[in-house]
């Protein structure tokens, strides 16, 4: 009997061993899965950082007159602008297209930027529309350019600089030293020669 009870002592203990060690097998089998999954995670992550460091971003395109064409050396650098002629279109026009070299109609009105008008066409003689020459240096340097793109019946206002008005010295007393001007002017029309003011009125039409 005490044999019997020896035994069944030492078939508990095994049964006890074993069952702890299948929950220790378990256990132990349950952590490398774990850890595999966590490995997936982390390889698929610095897959994705390793493509996207050898991602090639193109270049950007060159700036023009800095890139070596011809025999004309490249430089490097942020192009600067030191003045530049800006505008608002008022009104598009419907007519023709503004062309270099022709003698242009126009009403205007010249602000200094104070608010304080300095000179109308409206205000002139008979109210009668101002006519130049585009391109002929017969006006400040910022009319000449400023109807470029207008059709005839548009309206627009320049922002002239003083670099593309009066300059340095402006013209006293009317315009001060360095002065910014503002025009709004209306585009009339354009014509090859002078509109002749002296001709007749056409006949009407019977």
């Amino acid at each position: 009997m005490r044999n019997l009870g020896v035994m069944f002592l030492i078939t508990t203990c095994i049964a006890s061993t074993s069952l702890h060690g299948q929950t220790m097998s378990t256990t132990t089998t349950t952590k490398p899965a774990t850890s595999k999954a966590g490995t997936t995670k982390t390889g698929t992550a610095a897959s994705r950082a390793r493509a996207r460091a050898h991602t090639t971003v193109p270049a950007p395109p060159p700036v023009e007159g800095l890139a070596a064409v011809g025999e004309m050396p490249a430089v490097t650098g942020v192009p600067q602008t030191a003045y530049a002629l800006k505008y608002v279109d008022i009104t598009i026009g419907t007519g023709e297209l503004a062309e270099p070299h022709k003698y242009y109609t126009v009403h205007y009105t010249g602000w200094t930027t104070d608010g304080k008008k300095f000179d109308s066409s409206h205000d002139h003689p008979g109210g009668d529309p101002f006519v130049f020459a585009a391109g002929a240096k017969r006006v400040i340097t910022g009319w000449d350019t400023g109807f470029e793109g207008m059709r005839v019946g548009g309206k627009r206002r320049l922002l002239v600089p003083y670099q593309l008005a009066y300059g340095e010295f402006g013209h006293p007393p009317v315009i001060p030293a360095k002065a910014q001007l503002i025009f709004d002017v209306e585009f009339l029309g354009q014509s090859d020669t002078p509109p002749d003011r002296t001709a007749p009125p056409a006949p009407a039409q019977k």
